[in-house]
């Protein structure tokens, strides 16, 4: 689908004209992929790169079209697990005017974040400011994801929330060589510059954008070393949390197994014989007495074994 923009007022307006310096292309079908082509004189691995979500950033410059393949972070979405994924969109200039060609209908010219913008160059470095500060904005979403999943893996001894953890990491793996490579566009965009006809003004706010992408990309590794390490300390936990159910089951086990043998023995004929001349109630009565007064004392000897081996434990066996 093709949609063409034109600069109004310092805005990006759509305009239902052909002839706009601007042009995005989404979801292109054969008929359209074969125009573009024609019209950019652009290959087939040059399309092919534009539509690819693993495609890595690069910046190629030629006399009549400037090719720039630009990583940007998608839409987040909710399933089983977290994903935060990248998609990529090729970006075409070509004198005064720019292409840009995306897999999705990700590509929009927002009134409040491109004010200002006078030429396709301007448009430009305004969609690679605003996506740099996208995934700022999508690294703070999954911090504070992170900070939830910590307090309910704390309580809790089920994967799910671990794994989540595992896609977040997954997804900062993305972020980061995403980042990366579109800091290498943005320094080879800065080295030719001028020869592409950028202002000063411009030049300058480039350098604004390599310095938000170098923030994103610092944000990024340490988010992905923290997550990394309390992965790390979550999964103890939860072998901890069961190792505690597990020992807790297994002292009620040990208790009620001499009780067991005794509840036995006392449902035999030779505990009515035992007990010959003494109401049943009173017998009975001592003999629960007698098997609380057992399974008390084996819980104690129990608890006191495990406190001192624990101790034994943490002073190092002295």
């Amino acid at each position: 689908m093709k949609n063409y923009f034109e600069l109004a007022n310092k805005l990006v307006i759509r305009t239902e004209k052909s002839e706009g310096p601007i042009c995005v292309i989404s979801a292109p079908s054969a008929h359209e992929a074969r125009e573009i082509m024609g019209s950019l004189q652009i290959d087939q691995h040059d399309f092919d790169s534009a539509l690819d979500p693993d495609e890595i950033s690069r910046l190629e410059i030629e006399p009549e079209l400037t090719t720039m393949i630009w990583k940007v972070p998608k839409q987040v979405t909710v399933e089983e697990e977290l994903h935060f994924d990248v998609a990529s969109v090729g970006i075409f200039m070509q004198h005064a005017s720019m292409t840009m060609l995306s897999a999705d209908d990700s590509v929009s010219f927002p009134p409040k974040e491109f004010q200002g913008v006078a030429s396709a160059r301007d448009v430009l470095l305004k969609y690679l400011f605003v996506t740099t500060r996208h995934y700022l904005g999508h690294l703070k979403v999954i911090k504070q994801i992170t900070a939830e999943l910590e307090s309910k893996i704390s309580s809790s001894m089920e994967n799910r929330y671990l794994l989540q953890m595992f896609a977040l990491g997954e997804s900062l793996t993305y972020y980061m060589t995403a980042i990366e490579g579109n800091r290498g566009v943005l320094l080879k965009l800065a080295s030719k510059a001028k020869s592409l006809g950028f202002t000063e003004q411009q030049i300058d706010f480039l350098d604004d954008i390599i310095v938000e992408n170098k923030q994103s990309s610092r944000q990024a590794q340490i988010y992905s070393s923290v997550l990394s390490g309390l992965m790390d300390a979550r999964g103890s936990i939860i072998n901890n949390n069961m190792n505690i159910l597990l020992k807790n089951l297994t002292m009620i086990n040990i208790v009620f197994l001499p009780l067991n043998l005794i509840a036995s023995i006392g449902g035999m004929s030779e505990f009515s014989m035992m007990t010959q001349g003494v109401s049943w109630q009173v017998s009975y009565f001592l003999f629960s007495v007698a098997m609380l007064a057992i399974g008390w004392l084996t819980w104690f000897a129990l608890s006191r074994t495990e406190t001192q081996i624990h101790k034994k434990m943490t002073s190092g066996g002295r």
